[in-house]
């Protein structure tokens, strides 16, 4: 089983994140691409250029699709892809926690897949306090 991850972020912040998971875990087995979109991006051409990841990705196990702001155009282009006969599915609000988890279960199917996304993704936030002596 081998699910297939892509990436759509502003500027290049899924690439960021993707290589300090690497910089944490080594590399992935899981298949992965990376979209940036700025501020002068044409959404024709991100849409054109993630439909072409998705088909790369999608290896009969389905693509999981991370972005970072729910409403935002890479969540909103991603959006226009889900599909039920596609087996895509996407979540918005990717942090480091979240792509951690993702790496560290390749095998999973892509329904446990994005409980996995959605649980690291929560998981992760804390509200930290200094500790007293």
């Amino acid at each position: 089983m081998s699910v297939g991850l892509l990436i759509v972020t502003h500027g290049e912040v899924g690439q960021a994140l993707l290589d300090s998971a690497y910089g944490m875990l080594g590399s992935s087995v899981l298949q992965v691409a990376v979209i940036s979109v700025s501020n002068g991006s044409d959404p024709d051409e991100v849409v054109q250029e993630v439909d072409a990841a998705i088909s790369t990705l999608n290896q009969k196990d389905g693509v999981l699709l991370l972005t970072d702001i729910y409403g935002a155009t890479p969540s909103n282009i991603a959006m226009k892809f889900q599909d039920d006969s596609m087996h895509l599915m996407v979540v918005s609000g990717v942090n480091l926690p979240m792509l951690i988890r993702v790496l560290n279960y390749p095998d999973l199917s892509i329904e446990q897949l994005l409980e996995k996304a959605l649980g690291g993704g929560r998981d992760g936030v804390f509200r930290c306090r200094r500790e007293e002596l």
